[in-house]
């Protein structure tokens, strides 16, 4: 399996990429993030998706027919999409509270009516934050971490080790690189990354499954660098304390308690995520488990059956 591995990972690099679908029109910015449009003024709740803060955005817009943006557009929702953008040396001191704060709520507030947030994975978490703080009409997770206490202990211990060795070179160049993060993906499950590219090498040159596995190992191999205080409140306060899960997330001097948003909330988890295992999503008051795996889930064959349509209906009862 090593060797078709090898032959995957070589015709990886060598492969020829289709081109991207039409760059959206940017509606708002707020330092280097920008809020993307992909719909139009219905009259209803603009809908907002907010991705990781780790990897591009990208996943959420794959390619012309694995793109949730697109789909949602599609079924008649207003729909925009966070680009966080690449932080600067002066950002270092950028945490996730301050993501919320100086980066999210400012375009929100250029809307012409209260959203609807959507996070997906770490997005998930600060749309939390920012509904308990903005008006906002209703908020949905996908995929989210909330309760870290919900990941295997070895998974935590990995990451606490990853963060020891990285933070003195993190805080000295005031971001954490990406291959640092890379690294951490890549231990959790490490026989994986062996499978895939080793059925890599035998899909047919040209076919939508080679398409579909170039797009989605080009997003998940990319992505600007978290800024220092990023990732020192994700690993030592989210990972390590689970200040989230407890009660104790602070953001403008808040604390962040979900019984206490008092807005229609929506919880997407999967029983088969590696990444994001189901018993670390938020309990919301509405919501369903899938079978589907982190990245599946977004852009897989069965990403539009059970998750696209069911979500797209949960936003219009809610007034998206």
């Amino acid at each position: 399996m090593r060797r078709a591995a090898f032959q995957g990972l070589r015709k990886y690099q060598e492969a020829q990429r289709p081109p991207s679908p039409p760059a959206p029109s940017v509606f708002a910015a707020a330092g280097s993030a920008r809020l993307l449009r992909y719909g139009a003024d219905s009259g209803k709740a603009p809908v907002i998706f907010i991705p990781s803060l780790i990897n591009p955005p990208q996943v959420l817009d794959l390619s012309k027919g694995r793109s949730m943006l697109r789909h949602m557009a599609a079924a008649g929702h207003d729909a925009y999409l966070i680009d966080w953008g690449s932080p600067g040396t002066e950002d270092a001191k950028l945490g996730l509270a301050e993501h919320v704060t100086e980066r999210l709520i400012p375009m929100l507030k250029s809307l012409p009516r209260p959203p609807i947030l959507v996070g997906y994975c770490l997005g998930g978490s600060l749309a939390l934050g920012a509904a308990a703080l903005a008006d906002v009409a209703a908020v949905a997770t996908i995929a989210a971490p909330w309760q870290f206490d919900g990941f295997p202990d070895a998974d935590r211990d990995l990451i606490a080790s990853l963060w020891r060795g990285a933070k003195a070179t993190s805080e000295r160049l005031g971001y954490v690189p990406m291959e640092v993060l890379q690294s951490g993906f890549w231990a959790m499950d490490p026989a994986r990354t062996i499978r895939k590219y080793a059925a890599f090498a035998g899909m047919e040159p040209g076919s939508e499954a080679e398409r579909a596995f170039l797009a989605v190992e080009d997003w998940a191999n990319g992505g600007p660098p978290l800024t220092f205080a990023a990732g020192e409140e994700l690993f030592e306060s989210f990972y390590g304390s689970n200040v989230t899960g407890r009660g104790e997330w602070q953001i403008d001097g808040r604390k962040i308690d979900l019984a206490r948003l008092g807005r229609p909330t929506f919880s997407v988890r999967s029983a088969t995520d590696r990444i994001v295992p189901a018993t670390a999503a938020p309990d919301l008051a509405d919501g369903f488990t899938l079978q589907l795996g982190h990245v599946g889930m977004i852009v897989g064959s069965s990403a539009r059956q059970l998750l696209w349509e069911p979500l797209s209906l949960w936003l219009s009862t809610h007034g998206g």
